[in-house]
């Protein structure tokens, strides 16, 4: 096959060479590897229980992102209960969990905390059985724990209605998968020579190239990413989510994907996303340490406040940053009572200096923090 016939990266004969320019990755890699020293050096000087929290947040954060990359929503409440559990964490109550997040949780959790243990095709196997509980893909059923067969045809990434669609990526033929997936791994569990992080994110692309699996390879490649990434922080415990600044860049990270796919062997480009996405996530975790102090120093000052269950589910979903206005109504929705006695816990927390009418204008009134 020459040039001019190769469409996608795996097609070319010396396809296991993927290269890179590390001079224009130098600066980029450095940036974002000061910026995970910051964040860990932050970490140092807080207490055992709040870096839990930390992990916490980050964990949840990326099990629930990880999944609506791919258009399946999770309950939050529901992830952060499963992951608490299984981390032996406090967080009170717990919430419902079912058997879709418990696998989501599990293969997240095997990556990071196992993050030593080498990745055979078993593991692979097993991450992918607990993805899909069932054997179904919404109405879809699926192979699972096995490499696709490609029985109904080449695995294609399309988009767009029935009969107009846009072919975005077509995966190397089945039958090409045990040597293609035998290499990977090797690779993988090598010393191969490349700078932790760029490993990676070249673990990253390459998987998502081979899109081994039915269904579930993108949330499979990012947990691989995750433990390469947990193999170069030399740590198990997770404080950021590459996933879900992923999330929030979905549409880039798609982009990049495809055009690196179609590219040259040459990825380069890719690799300065992935690092630029990282950076980001890392500044992220940032905030939300921000986020996790301000609520423990709140919790500190009102300690010893008498404040009834409604008040303080309530205040809580305000330091968790709650979507929209706080008003009365939305007070007594949430915590399941009537309006005259949701008004009382707002009149109560206003005199006590906890709340404050809020300065935004509007047709009711809403309720905020005092700072």
């Amino acid at each position: 096959m020459n040039g001019r016939d190769r469409t996608y990266i795996w097609q070319s004969p010396d396809r296991f060479i993927l290269s890179y320019d590390l001079s224009r990755l130098a600066a980029p890699l450095a940036e974002a590897s000061r910026a995970q020293i910051l964040l860990f050096g932050r970490l140092a000087n807080v207490s055992p229980a709040l870096r839990d929290q930390i992990i916490l947040a980050a964990l949840t954060e990326d099990v629930v992102k990880t999944s609506e990359i791919e258009g399946k929503r999770l309950n939050a409440a529901s992830v952060r209960s499963s992951i608490a559990r299984r981390l032996g964490v406090d967080i009170g109550a717990l919430a419902p969990v079912d058997r879709h997040v418990e696998g989501v949780v599990e293969m997240v959790l095997d990556a990071t905390t196992r993050c030593d243990a080498a990745v055979t095709s078993d593991r692979l196997f097993a991450w992918h059985a607990a993805l899909f509980p069932t054997g179904f893909s919404g109405m879809s059923r699926v192979q699972v724990g096995t490499w696709r067969d490609d029985a109904n045809g080449p695995m294609q990434v399309v988009s767009g209605p029935i009969g107009r669609q846009r072919v975005h990526f077509e995966a190397p033929p089945a039958e090409r998968l045990d040597a293609e997936t035998g290499w990977f791994l090797d690779w993988l569990n090598s010393d191969s020579g490349e700078p932790p992080v760029l490993k990676a994110g070249l673990a990253h692309l390459w998987f998502v190239t081979l899109h081994p699996f039915d269904d579930g390879n993108g949330r499979i490649a990012r947990a691989l990413g995750d433990l390469l990434l947990a193999r170069a922080d030399g740590s198990p415990h997770r404080f950021y989510s590459l996933s879900a600044q992923i999330q929030r860049e979905r549409k880039d990270y798609y982009d990049i994907l495809e055009k690196t796919q179609k590219g040259t062997l040459d990825v380069t480009s890719w690799l300065a996303w992935f690092l630029a996405a990282l950076h980001r996530a890392v500044d992220s975790a940032q905030h939300t340490l921000d986020a996790v102090l301000a609520k423990t120093r709140f919790w500190q000052r009102w300690a010893t406040t008498p404040l009834n269950e409604r008040q303080a589910k309530l205040l809580n979903r305000l330091l968790d940053g709650f979507e929209g206005k706080l008003t009365s109504s939305k007070w007594a929705s949430i915590a399941k009572c009537s309006p005259d006695t949701a008004l009382r816990d707002i009149s109560e927390l206003v005199a006590l200096g906890i709340l404050r009418k809020s300065s935004a204008g509007g047709r009711s009134t809403s309720y905020e923090l005092e700072n």
